[in-house]
């Protein structure tokens, strides 16, 4: 047959290549973003009685109500903002499906998409199968800052979208209210959607504040936030997520929505629905991950590698140059092979693979796990 691939640049995903790695020479696994501890007991034994109250067969299109109106809640708890549960929340089969039926629904060929590298490796697969051109912006390393006059020169009458995520992976950075404002002055009056993803809204350290779109009104009335429940409640194989959006943009995306996935797991949906009726559940997230980046940072301090503390998210960035100029990705293989610790390389994120010699780690990782990575850090 002769097969013309849509998405001829794209091979096997560099998570999948270190995870197998990891196996293959038993290595501990920093590589990949999920957890090795077990999720919380009341949230399963809340999915089980789910199951057994019936929560079985479909839930409604955009997700059941009870869930809708908890995320609803969350919002003006957190950020006195308000999305209508009816017609302005959807939930989605992770924020990855969220991520790609946005794209779909107002991404049409020819239009351009601003990216901000290190992007994770989602967004620029959406929009080319979209028939959209990827306007890339690569952040430097090590602060992963935004420069807003490139981005301003890069704004075209054919830019439809700009695709965001804070706080920041793989870079663990965060945006601050000044970003937002850029962002809000820059896409003023103007037909430019924001994509927002914010998975790791409740992952943000040192007493700093995340900066939602939901949080400056003008941005918020053209933005889609995507969120992911597998990401705040330790359960990434259960793939549920979810957007928000004003009326107008989230009547779009169901359109697209009900054709993708249609629904999601319903008992899933009514046992979180039930779990986060207490906010702590998820407003212990910072002090929770916080701890176990101080133990890890503290573990590694005299190490060779250099780093500057994650100011979100649960992954922290290690400068290497000190100890070899190899590619990342070749010292990603050997530090998996040779000593048994799988890490992310960030070049493969960049803008032509650019090559800063910097690897990603994850520490939602057991504290006997941190230590273990840590003795293996600190021995190169």
């Amino acid at each position: 047959m002769d097969i013309i691939s849509k998405l001829p640049k794209v091979d096997t995903t560099i998570f999948t290549v270190m995870s197998a790695l990891a196996t293959k020479h038993n290595a501990l696994n920093l590589s990949q973003g999920f957890p090795n501890y077990s999720s919380d007991k009341g949230l399963i034994d809340l999915v089980s009685k789910a199951m057994n109250n019936g929560y079985n067969q479909y839930a409604p299109m955009a997700g059941n109500l009870d869930l809708r109106l908890g995320i609803c809640n969350k919002y003006e708890l957190l950020y006195n903002s308000t999305y209508h549960p009816e017609t302005e929340i959807t939930v989605t089969a992770g924020a990855t499906q969220a991520i790609y039926t946005i794209v779909s629904a107002f991404i049409h060929h020819g239009d351009e998409v601003i990216i901000f590298k290190p992007a994770y490796d989602c967004y620029e697969p959406a929009v080319e199968l979209n028939g959209g051109k990827i306007v890339p912006i690569q952040l430097s390393a090590p602060d992963y800052k935004v420069n807003w006059a490139e981005v301003a020169s890069k704004i075209t009458s054919k830019t439809k979208m700009i695709m965001v995520n804070t706080p920041h992976n793989p870079s663990g950075t965060i945006w601050s209210k000044e970003d937002m404002l850029q962002l809000q002055k820059l896409t003023k009056d103007t037909d430019i959607i924001v994509l927002s993803d914010e998975v790791y809204e409740h992952i943000v350290f040192d007493g700093e504040q995340h900066q939602s779109v939901c949080l400056f009104e003008d941005l918020k009335q053209r933005s889609f936030i995507t969120a992911s429940f597998g990401k705040t409640f330790h359960v990434t194989g259960w793939k549920i997520g979810y957007c928000c959006a004003p009326e107008v943009l989230m009547s779009e995306f169901r359109k697209v929505h009900q054709f993708n996935v249609f629904s999601v797991n319903h008992p899933a949906q009514k046992g979180i629905a039930d779990y986060m009726q207490d906010a702590e559940t998820y407003l212990g997230l910072n002090s929770f991950f916080q701890q176990k980046r101080d133990l890890f940072l503290n573990l590694i301090s005299e190490s060779r590698f250099k780093f500057k503390p994650s100011k979100g998210t649960y992954f922290q960035v290690l400068e290497y140059s000190e100890i070899t100029d190899e590619h990342d990705v070749d010292f990603a293989k050997r530090l998996t092979k040779d000593f048994k610790l799988a890490t992310i390389p960030l070049s493969v994120f960049n803008e032509n693979k650019q090559d800063n010699h910097v690897v990603r780690v994850c520490f939602a990782k057991t504290n006997d796990t941190l230590i273990k990575a840590a003795e293996i850090l600190n021995g190169i």
